[in-house]
């Protein structure tokens, strides 16, 4: 009887709220971001070589037991990260699309640009590191860093999975210089590829390998290629992740979720009590909920009190109040209820990373000597995914980058109750580094 009465509930909501209980699977989140650069010029000598496919060096300047990521770059990405997810939220703000759900993976923006600064030079270069926070640092600093950082992160547990990958894809017709080929080989594992950009058949292979590297989540990011293209720069990171304590799936009925525009919707909410990591202050709530047996990755959610709102938050969302807050997060009773929902998201972020101040590497007073050509970058495409249920969270994002010939709250013993009812901030934060691998603004959940 007690079966019968699950699968009728289950049916039920499947047909009014289109809830699946049924599967099982963690939340994943998967990001890509694609670098396009376009040329004009050829180049041959000594120091040049024509990009060849190959299995990704293994060899790395530090052995895997002493490898750490420098805290300055760690610093660096968040500082980025908030900017860019700034200027996101303006943008969709501009075309009045401020209900969109937003996602982005600011780690796999900020290392497809690093792998791209390997190859710039004078002011396009300085102002690619003014744009990433990377000012004071070395070259040698940046991608040895990026080297550990990928190692620490990436995880091979089977309830907490994270992979990094990065792959250089050049046109068959063009040549770069080898010690471009060889850092990004060495520090960040790149597959380097020769493709005929003029058949069909190269978006393909590079969508392909996309698909593959984000676990078939994020799909065709490459709608075609022109003979300007010389370079694609590609980094797709996947994190898949079951919670420490896993809510229980009869617990998840359907609530209002009310938007900022005053409306409300019924959603499916997951419901569970704990001991949680929390802050509390006069403008939000916050509640860090953990994944797999040792909590390294944790998934956190930031929700403004009723008399405030995300716009408000968001006037405070920098990288010396997140450091603070993540300091005052402390172990505390309660109950959270929060809303199951999955989402695609893309955007083409030359308009975001051009106001950050890297608007040179977009034009044709560009200079990236360092890979060989006449170089600029003709698009900065990212496109992300994330699915958060019951057993835990799913998430892809990707990040391409196209090139082209130039032309405080004091605590109570009352436990804490967190009802994620309204639109809210949120994001995957590895604990062990600081380092944040997707934030998003949830402003009308999708189940």
């Amino acid at each position: 009887m007690k079966q019968k009465n699950s699968n009728a509930r289950e049916i039920f909501l499947q047909r009014r709220y289109g809830v699946r209980l049924g599967r099982r699977y963690a939340l994943a989140a998967a990001g890509i971001v694609l670098l396009g650069v376009l040329g004009c010029s050829s180049i041959s000598g000594d120091n040049s070589a024509v990009a060849e496919s190959r299995t990704p060096r293994t060899e790395s300047s530090m052995s895997n037991s002493t490898a750490k990521p420098d805290t300055k770059l760690v610093a660096a990405n968040t500082k980025f990260g908030f900017k860019l997810f700034s200027e996101v939220l303006q943008s969709e703000n501009r075309q009045q699309n401020s209900n969109t759900n937003i996602f982005v993976s600011p780690s796999s923006v900020a290392m497809a640009l690093a792998m791209t600064y390997n190859g710039a030079s004078g002011s396009t270069k300085a102002a690619i590191a003014k744009t990433l926070e990377l000012e004071g640092l070395s070259l040698q600093q940046i991608n040895s860093s990026n080297a550990a950082l990928k190692e620490i992160l990436e995880n091979p547990n089977p309830e907490v999975q994270v992979n990094i990958a990065n792959s250089l894809w050049a046109n068959q017709e063009a040549e770069f210089k080898s010690d471009f080929l060889q850092r990004n080989r060495e520090f960040y594992q790149a597959k380097v590829t020769n493709l005929n950009f003029s058949d069909a058949a190269a978006t393909d292979v590079i969508n392909a390998w996309v698909k593959e590297n984000t676990q078939g989540k994020i799909e065709n990011i490459v709608k075609q290629l022109t003979p300007d293209q010389v370079l694609l720069l590609v980094n797709a990171i996947y994190f898949k992740g079951n919670w420490t304590n896993k809510f229980d799936i009869a617990q998840t009925k359907a609530y209002p979720f009310f938007l900022a525009s005053g409306q409300q919707k019924q959603h499916p909410m997951m419901s569970q009590n704990g001991n949680y990591q929390y802050l509390e202050t006069a403008n939000f709530q916050a509640v860090s909920l953990p994944y797999g047996k040792d909590g390294k990755i944790s998934f956190d959610v930031f929700l403004p009190k009723k008399d405030s709102n995300l716009s408000a938050f968001y006037q405070t969302l920098n990288a010396e109040n997140w450091e603070k807050w993540m300091s005052q997060l402390s172990n505390r009773e309660g109950s959270i209820r929060l809303p199951r929902f999955k989402m695609n998201y893309e955007m083409k972020l030359n308009d975001s990373l051009t106001s950050l101040g890297m608007g040179e590497a977009f034009s044709s007073q560009a200079d990236f000597s360092g890979m060989g050509e006449k170089l600029a970058i003709s698009e900065v495409k990212h496109k992300t995914f994330v699915e958060v249920n019951e057993e835990g969270t799913e998430a892809a994002a990707a990040t391409s980058v196209t090139m082209v010939r130039a032309l405080m709250f004091e605590p109570t013993i009352k436990p804490f109750e967190m009802v994620v009812d309204r639109p809210f901030f949120a994001c995957i934060r590895d604990r062990q580094t600081g380092s944040i691998l997707f934030m998003g603004s949830i402003a009308e959940p999708q189940a």
